[in-house]
């Protein structure tokens, strides 16, 4: 359930000081950098065993709270859609509390409720008033909330239908099956294999002890992280994380998840579809959190696809060709692994050149990484982004969640800055060769018919002469 309230004021200011400082020459801009994000985080952990982050900011009256568990899709076992219904539920009711008090209390409360569920986590928001009489009233109707959650049997049937209707449109369109199919061929029968929202056959047999069993063994105090940003004292917040740790269930952290295994031979699969667009994504499992080599394949693939319009892949296949939509790549990481994924989205009539320029142009980079001048432009372009990633409390609290729950290093965020800085197209190269061979790639694509698969680097040539 998520309840939104906009709150009745907004705060601004405008700082003009300091306009003697801005560079005023050429050597002086080259020599500026934008600054490392410089949080002071502060962690502890609760009696109970949750891992508390916090960073104290008074920019704003607000608060923000964010519960990590290790609570996503991969837990589910043998019933797909387990941790999505389990999230679904948490504020549809609990001990003594409608789903209308609920909504109610946060509303009255000027507060933001949300939950939501992922692969790896589970995740509980609330956003509020720093003011104590606001602030703890609502920190005591979330304890309420995750402390005794009801899981009403009318909600789930609600929750269910809902899903098996967002199940049934998904067949109706291209998108959702080739991402489903993607997933299922990259990782098998790994906990990640499987599509987070279920099935039409998994979701029928979901009942409430499920559910309940779930939420107790996977959503305990001791698997979970507690992060806090926000205008309150570490006093305050210790009080806040205290509050929370004590409602939630007893328990430790979940079992670690296996490593994904690569695949180790291309691996082709097409879905016919009556459309005007040929989908196709192209990938492996490739990497994962605490990867040495994660800062070298995040700045390099920048180069290669995640830069949007600066992308190599965007401006051949997309600019100088014209033979897609769109085309993009990313690296996702992580607890127990994390794909590379290449996508495209191109005319019917296209689809084999397409995939043929894109799979030649990811080979040479593969085999030859970036020239100096594309590592020049990505560092500054990421290096300025990263500065804006930390500008307000909602973007902390999301970063705090995530150095908690992956066990990272508390100067996580500045060191990230540093490794940019000191990567070299050698690095990119070598670790791109590391993460990925172009010939034991997943190619799945869905349309009327199935794309000419480049046999190798010759046909891949052929492509990118065209």
């Amino acid at each position: 359930m998520i309840v939104w309230k906009p709150f009745a004021a907004a705060l601004c200011a405008l700082a003009l000081a300091g306009c003697a400082s801005f560079p005023t020459t050429a050597a002086r801009v080259d020599d500026a950098k934008p600054a490392a994000p410089e949080l002071t985080i502060q962690s502890w952990t609760t009696a109970e065993g949750a891992k508390v982050l916090f960073v104290p900011s008074d920019a704003l009256p607000m608060l923000d709270v964010r519960l990590v568990m290790n609570a996503g899709g991969a837990r589910d076992g043998d019933q797909p859609g387990l941790a999505s219904m389990t999230s679904a539920l948490l504020g549809e009711g609990a001990e003594g509390l409608s789903v209308d008090d609920i909504a109610r209390g946060f509303e009255d409360r000027g507060a933001s409720f949300s939950t939501g569920s992922y692969q790896d986590m589970g995740v509980i928001s609330l956003r509020t008033l720093s003011r104590p009489e606001w602030r703890d009233d609502a920190v005591n109707l979330l304890a309420r909330v995750i402390g005794a959650p009801s899981f009403p049997q009318d909600a789930l049937d609600r929750v269910r239908t809902r899903a098996l209707q967002g199940l049934k449109m998904d067949r109706q369109v291209p998108g959702p099956q080739v991402e489903k199919a993607f997933q299922k061929v990259v990782f098998g029968d790994h906990p990640y294999g499987h599509a987070d929202d279920g099935t039409l056959e998994s979701l029928p047999g979901i009942t409430r002890d499920d559910v309940s069993r779930f939420y107790q063994r996977y959503y305990a105090a001791g698997n979970a992280v507690i992060a806090l940003v926000g205008d309150v004292t570490r006093e305050q917040a210790e009080a806040i994380a205290a509050r929370l740790s004590e409602a939630l269930p007893e328990g430790g952290p979940a079992a670690p998840l296996p490593r994904a295994e690569r695949l180790t031979e291309r691996t082709v699969e097409h879905i016919d579809f009556p459309s005007n667009q040929t989908h196709i994504l192209i990938g492996n499992q490739a990497t994962w959190r605490g990867n040495p080599d994660h800062v070298a394949l995040y700045v390099g693939n920048y180069i290669l696809g995640g830069g949007g319009f600066a992308s190599l892949l965007t401006q051949q296949v997309r600019e100088e060709h014209g033979y897609v939509y769109g085309v993009s790549s990313y690296f996702q990481p992580m607890a127990g692994g994390g794909p590379f994924r290449l996508q495209l989205q191109t005319a019917n009539d296209n689809a084999d050149q397409a995939l043929a320029l894109t799979m030649g142009i990811l080979r040479d980079f593969i085999a030859d990484g970036p020239t100096q001048a594309q590592l020049d432009n990505a560092k500054a372009n990421i290096l300025g982004r990263r500065a804006l990633e930390t500008a307000d409390n909602s973007d902390i609290i999301g970063q705090l969640g995530a150095i908690g729950f992956y066990d990272l290093p508390l100067d996580y965020l500045q060191r990230f800055n540093e490794q940019v800085e000191a990567v070299t197209a050698a690095d990119i190269r070598n670790a791109f060769q590391r993460a990925l061979d172009a010939d034991k790639l997943a190619i799945v694509s869905i349309g009327p018919r199935a794309p000419d698969v480049p046999q190798g680097a010759q046909d891949e040539t052929q492509g990118q002469n065209q």
